[in-house]
């Protein structure tokens, strides 16, 4: 027979239980106790030469940072209780040197409503801004500040003429108020047309997947040169940020407008001075099978009615009679009225254009010299 009894031995083997848990709970805290004496930080691993592209990217924003503003707006609001005027922060957004004077390129809407304006320097200094001219329909504005000394070198101009598809861009703004915030991306698209408003659409942008937001809109995309290729303007989203859809003002029609508003103060756009309409010159294309601009009328005292172009009339059994249809702009083709609007774009008023028409089933050319937009 065994000298341990029942009870003595379910006695051992609770304790014994009872001892092993006691140290599996203890464990941890003399290991930590152990290894506290002699922990140190880890020894660091050297990373080597940073990529080329990572090189370049870093490079290019320091170079180029300097130049970008942070604008805060300011409205002008009355106390319903009091009836005293107050002045009330209404928005931010972004912008850049334009050049040595102090003009500064933003978008329309960052200041569109603002009674003040505001622009601070990444060196911490800020400015009150004038308004020097803006174009709505464009969606570009200029403002100016007196820097006296230390001022920010003003971005290099690149183009849009030649951008393609699937190269490198980068934006440089301030998203959400975060400031100097760097988001890199691809030309996603060009030529694209944006509705922002019932009134104004957006012609020819360049669209990016670089992370546009709001409080980049005014701020610059640039090349891998570091130029200056558009201006952001607008995002697509449901939600509000960035969903990899931006879109930017291409540089060319920046720099046809900004001097136009910094030496006017507005930006007016050439005209032919003919009306059309996109649904009915659709609607003709197609079931006359003629790829062009139909003209429906022609404005009074207009380039088109001084170079004699002949607008489509009604007759007198309620038929409709064939005007003139443009066919190209200086051997530019065009086959809607959005096509004429990106042709016109870089011209100024002024300017003598070939226009190719066809009348009478013949194929002619009229020499244009552009009118303002009226």
């Amino acid at each position: 027979m065994s000298r341990w009894s029942f009870p003595a031995r379910l006695l051992a083997v609770a304790a014994t239980a009872l001892l092993l848990m006691m140290a599996w709970q203890t464990f941890p805290l003399i290991q930590a106790e152990l290894l506290g004496l002699r922990a140190k930080p880890r020894d660091i691993t050297p990373r080597g030469d940073l990529a080329a592209d990572e090189k370049s990217t870093i490079a290019l924003f320091e170079s180029r940072s300097g130049s970008v503003v942070f604008i805060t707006t300011v409205q002008q609001s009355v106390n319903p209780w009091t009836g005293n005027a107050q002045q009330e922060r209404s928005g931010t957004g972004s912008g850049f040197v334009w050049d040595e004077l102090g003009h500064v390129v933003t978008n329309y809407h960052v200041i569109e409503g603002a009674t003040e304006a505001l622009v601070s320097l990444t060196d911490g200094r800020s400015f009150r801004a004038a308004l020097v001219g803006a174009s709505p329909e464009n969606d570009l504005a200029v403002l100016v500040i007196g820097v006296g000394v230390d001022r920010p070198k003003p971005l290099p101009v690149g183009t849009s003429a030649d951008l393609k598809v699937g190269q490198k861009v980068f934006a440089i703004g301030n998203p959400f108020g975060l400031s100097s915030t760097l988001t890199t991306g691809i030309v996603s698209a060009l030529n694209r047309n944006l509705q922002v408003t019932q009134e104004r659409t957006l012609s020819g942008l360049i669209q990016t997947d670089a992370a546009i937001n709001p409080g980049n809109s005014g701020g610059p995309l640039l090349d891998s040169a570091g130029r200056l290729i558009g201006v952001n303007t607008a995002i697509y989203s449901p939600s509000g940020a960035s969903a990899g859809i931006g879109f930017a003002v291409p540089v060319d029609k920046v720099n046809r407008i900004v001097p136009r508003l910094i030496a006017s103060g507005r930006y007016v756009s050439p005209s032919l001075g003919i009306r059309t309409d996109a649904k009915a010159n659709e609607a003709l294309a197609s079931r006359l099978g003629v790829a062009g601009v139909f003209v429906l009328d022609v404005e009074q005292d207009s380039a088109a009615e001084k170079a004699g172009l002949i607008p489509a009339r009604l007759t007198r059994d309620g038929g409709f009679a064939l005007g003139d249809v443009v066919l190209a702009i200086d051997g530019q083709a065009v086959d809607s009225p959005d096509d004429m609007t990106r042709a016109l774009e870089s011209k100024n008023p002024g300017d003598r254009v070939v226009l190719r028409v066809l009348r009478n089933r013949k194929t002619i050319e009229v020499r244009v010299t552009l009118d303002v937009a009226r």
